[in-house]
């Protein structure tokens, strides 16, 4: 994804229920696409064992995440099983402004906030073949009770609801077929019209310098 004629680099939005394959799709996204990179955002929940601060979270204080809502700090965040997650503008903008694209991995009430700001972002939903097989996936982690399993998958029933203001759709059936979709929207996006509209206007003024070619 060259960036050579844009201002500034895309901003691509994943959102899943728990358990459709979302974190695995995305790394392999982003070893395919040496521009993108990841936002990590912002989380007040304890940090779990092997994570490390700044890798898959910035782990932060109550406090600190309140001050920074208060100051305008973060393009969106919000409340989930008790614990706070945001994404910080001035990273992603930093990010933006250098030509890379910006990935970002957020809930889908977090992406209405960011989309109310940025309606051109390129927002993709993954899906679970079925709700059978997500149960089977969570159950599969052997790290949830059943009772968070059941409130994993209604949480799950109500994101997958909310889910039809985003603009591509990709089912995690089989996790190949599910990488080249997202690929293909990912290497397709920038190259929509107004996107392109520099190019388009370069290749005007340069035939406008030349002379009629004549034999």
């Amino acid at each position: 994804m060259s960036s050579d004629h844009r201002s500034s680099g895309e901003l691509f939005l994943i959102a899943a229920p728990s358990g459709a394959g979302k974190t695995s799709l995305m790394r392999a996204l982003l070893e395919k696409c040496p521009n993108l990179a990841l936002s990590v955002s912002d989380t007040t929940r304890p940090a779990r064992a092997g994570e490390v601060d700044g890798e898959q979270y910035h782990f932060v204080t109550v406090e600190e995440f309140q001050r920074g809502v208060e100051a305008g700090d973060y393009l969106e965040h919000a409340e989930v099983f008790g614990n706070y997650y945001g994404t910080r503008r001035d990273r992603v903008e930093a990010l933006r402004t250098t030509g890379r694209d910006v990935l970002l991995e957020i809930d889908v009430q977090g992406a209405e906030q960011i989309r109310a700001n940025h309606p051109d972002l390129c927002s993709i939903f993954i899906l679970p073949p079925s709700m059978a097989v997500l149960a089977e996936r969570l159950k599969a982690r052997g790290s949830d009770s059943a009772e968070v399993i059941e409130r994993r998958l209604g949480e799950a029933r109500r994101e997958i609801a909310a889910c039809g203001d985003f603009r591509w759709m990709v089912v995690n059936d089989d996790f190949d077929e599910a990488l080249a979709d997202l690929l293909a929207v990912v290497r397709s996006w920038p190259l929509r019209r107004h996107r392109q509209q520099t190019r388009v206007n370069e290749l005007l003024d340069e035939s406008a310098g030349h002379s009629t070619i004549t034999d």
